[in-house]
């Protein structure tokens, strides 16, 4: 069973799929934190993708990526930046989908789940293709 665990750890894709889990635990529970406390939908996306934000970029450089961690100094501030533009675009994705949901009737949290799937494809791969490289 070890084995095998570490076998499928080996992945990147499965890696970055577990810290999008973290992440996404923290966010999602923002996200319904702020819907309690009255916020409109797409303001309580996102605030909780922003935490999200935090909290991916600590678990992808240390255990997703961390061969493509870059050095300290200019070339990390840029990675670091473009993680950060990566996950705007996630945010952009996140909060049109719920926007869009919430004007079309749709459960916020129904719009939030699509809104994952997508945004987890898109971030990814800009990620493994820009970031990280």
């Amino acid at each position: 069973m070890g084995a095998f665990l570490a076998g499928l750890l080996g992945h990147t894709y499965l890696r970055y799929g577990l810290a999008s889990l973290v992440a996404l635990a923290g966010d999602v529970g923002l996200f319904m934190a702020g819907l309690h406390l009255g916020m409109a939908p797409a303001a309580a996306a996102a605030f909780g993708y922003m935490a999200g934000i935090l909290m991916h970029w600590l678990i992808s450089s240390r255990l997703v990526f961390a061969q493509g961690v870059a050095a300290s100094g200019a070339d990390r501030v840029r990675q670091k930046a473009l993680f950060v533009g990566s996950a705007l675009i996630g945010l952009a994705l996140t909060t049109g989908i719920v926007a869009l949901g919430a004007m079309l009737g749709v459960m916020p949290l129904l719009a939030k789940a699509l809104a994952v799937a997508v945004s987890f494809q898109a971030t990814y791969m800009l990620r493994k293709a820009i970031v990280f490289v």
